[in-house]
């Protein structure tokens, strides 16, 4: 009986899949989170601050506020005011500051101050998504309990090919089943590090790119 297309298709990605992460890892063979964070709780607080943030400028804002409020303790007892005052520069400074709050008292009331270590527990926090809860998981864990759908890696998994959807939901169960579960963690990375420096949005440097040679480029122009 011969083979589906959408087999055919899926062995095809998934061979895809796997030149592209040996391009990546050689391109940036160290690939860890860049947010600034010591330990399980303040990278949760790094990444719930990030939403529509850059990195960079999390990174300048969170010694401050992990100074002031070092533990979940700290954070519940806090008051909207103060984290305000001191999250104001990142940008919907007000619900990430009551999403903070709410977080760590969630953290005290449910789970004695210790960060959960599941997917169902942490997007049950306030503040908390699936993309937060990967990001935490893995970074945080170990724990490859999916893969990480920001603004790059969405737009770069299309260009490659390896997937047409635009929901992240639905992007991340694509590259799930195409991408071996070992790469989950270091792979969104180095994705995000090569739309900083190399597939740039809006002028993606495309001669320069390590995986050129594996990109279907969908949507670009030919290159000359």
């Amino acid at each position: 009986m011969p083979k589906s297309e959408s087999t055919d298709s899926d062995v095809a990605r998934k061979q895809q899949g796997r030149k592209i992460l040996r391009a990546l890892k050689k391109k940036y063979p160290v690939a860890e989170c860049s947010l600034t964070h010591d330990n399980s709780f303040q990278l949760l607080v790094a990444v719930i601050l990030s939403a529509q943030c850059t990195d960079a400028r999390v990174n300048m804002v969170v010694p401050k506020l992990f100074d002031k409020f070092p533990t979940p303790e700290a954070l519940a007892g806090a008051s909207q005011k103060q984290v305000e005052k001191i999250i104001h520069s990142l940008g919907f400074f007000r619900a990430k500051a009551t999403n903070l709050r709410g977080m760590a008292k969630a953290l005290v009331e449910e789970h004695d101050g210790e960060v959960p270590q599941t997917l169902d527990e942490l997007t049950a926090l306030p503040g908390v998504g699936r993309k937060t809860a990967n990001v935490v998981l893995g970074n945080a864990f170990d724990i490859p309990s999916g893969f990480v759908v920001d603004t790059h890696v969405k737009r770069i998994s299309r260009l490659l090919g390896l997937t047409k959807k635009t929901n992240p939901d639905q992007i991340e169960r694509d590259l799930t089943r195409l991408l071996p579960k070992s790469s989950w963690i270091e792979t969104p990375h180095r994705l995000i590090f090569l739309g900083r420096e190399i597939c740039i949005a809006r002028r993606p440097q495309c001669a320069e790119c390590p995986l050129l040679k594996c990109c279907d480029r969908t949507g670009l122009p030919p290159l000359n």
